[in-house]
């Protein structure tokens, strides 16, 4: 019969090995999404796809709760590829570089609303576009991945960039960034990693972009009037694949796997 420091020591160390033994369940306060009440959540077939499906996402006591169904996006022309935001640095795969027409992947916060108009139905932060209105891609310029106004920095400081900000009144008429926000993708501006990443209208559905997640007017306007600067929100793009591997230790909510 064992002693009673036999039975003691079983039953401590038996606890120990619950307190210590390794769990596959992150805590909540160290997955990149911890802080965020809203997620916009993209996940594409494949690296190289050009088109994905997006879905809003809402934090409540019992974890993230679909807004509604979802709806189809189109991505870069070239696909998707690791960018530079608030989640951890990923090896494998590829990654986005200055005029690779691929949409950056992982999670990333979202920056201000624009647009043609001078007022939108929306609590983001709002900037309207001028005809003055660049986005720098040039790597060199020390404006790169920055909203400029060509009146207040020079004509001179947006040479060479191929962003125009009213495209309506650049591009006859064009209505991709009538309504719009910016994906904080490359937030430090570092040279050739990649700027001006915007969630923007399609021209007609399902057309690629140069490398950022376009939409119906519809959705793009209901998205705009449902996020709240309060509640954080994050944009999520990743790959099906991706997508299933990182979801559990990046705190991401459950979604279906795309089926195109």
């Amino acid at each position: 019969m064992p002693s009673f420091f036999n039975r003691n020591f079983h039953h401590l160390f038996g606890c120990m090995v619950l307190l210590f033994a390794p769990t596959s369940f992150a805590s909540p306060l160290a997955t990149p999404v911890h802080g965020a009440r809203q997620l916009i959540v993209v996940t594409a077939p494949g690296w190289d796809a050009t088109n994905g499906h997006l879905q809003a996402f809402e934090r409540t006591q019992g974890g993230w709760k679909a807004r509604d169904a979802g709806f189809d996006v189109s991505l870069g022309r070239s696909g998707s590829a690791w960018g530079i935001g608030v989640h951890p640095q990923q090896d494998a795969g590829p990654h986005k570089r200055e005029g690779d027409g691929r949409s950056p992947a992982g999670i990333f916060s979202i920056g201000p609303a624009f647009g043609y108009a001078e007022h939108i139905t929306s609590t983001m932060p709002y900037q309207p576009m001028l005809a003055s209105s660049y986005c720098m891609d040039v790597p060199a310029s020390p404006l790169y991945n920055q909203i400029v106004d060509a009146a207040k920095v020079g004509e001179a400081a947006v040479k060479g960039s191929t962003e125009a900000m009213r495209l309506d009144l650049h591009n006859n008429g064009d209505r991709r960034y009538r309504e719009g926000f910016v994906i904080e993708h490359n937030p430090a501006a570092v040279p050739g990693q990649g700027s001006c990443i915007f969630a923007h209208l399609w021209r007609q559905p399902g057309e690629a972009t140069a490398g950022c997640t376009a939409m119906e007017p519809e959705r793009m306007s209901a998205l705009l009037e449902w996020l709240s600067p309060d509640a954080k929100p994050l944009f999520v793009l990743l790959p099906d694949a991706e997508y299933q591997r990182l979801q559990r230790s990046w705190g991401l909510p459950v979604v279906p796997e795309t089926t195109r």
